[in-house]
């Protein structure tokens, strides 16, 4: 059975950070890319960052570049969303995703998780 877990999110002051986790099971890790999206209430679904497990190729959004990080520890089957200098516009539900070809299209992914909350006050 496919599972995606995602951790981390919480509340946290504007200019803070958090490190959101995912953690994969259920398929061949290395085979997939792993993407973050967020989702905020009453808008659309968001690409925010991608990670290819294979090759480590990432990709971010422009409304994070600089601020977020995605990384991957494959031994752990886990894929990891660094924020920094976060905004109150980061607030949403942040989930994860894994499918078989790598970019920030979320009909590109096959499997998601259930989501986790993040908050940022101003």
């Amino acid at each position: 059975e496919v599972q995606l877990v995602e951790s981390g999110g919480g509340l946290v002051q504007a200019g803070g950070s958090l490190r959101l986790s995912c953690a994969a099971s259920g398929f061949t890790f290395d085979d997939y890319a792993i993407g973050w999206f967020r989702q905020a209430p009453g808008k659309e679904r968001e690409g925010v960052s991608c990670i290819s497990s294979s090759d480590g190729h990432t990709y971010h959004a422009e409304s994070v570049k600089g601020r977020f990080t995605i990384s991957s520890d494959n031994a752990k089957n886990t894929v990891y969303l660094q924020m920094n200098s976060l905004k109150p516009e980061d607030t949403a539900v942040y989930y994860c995703a894994a499918g078989l070809t790598w970019g920030l299209g979320y009909r590109l992914y096959d499997y998601w998780g259930q989501g986790t909350q993040v908050t940022v006050s101003s």
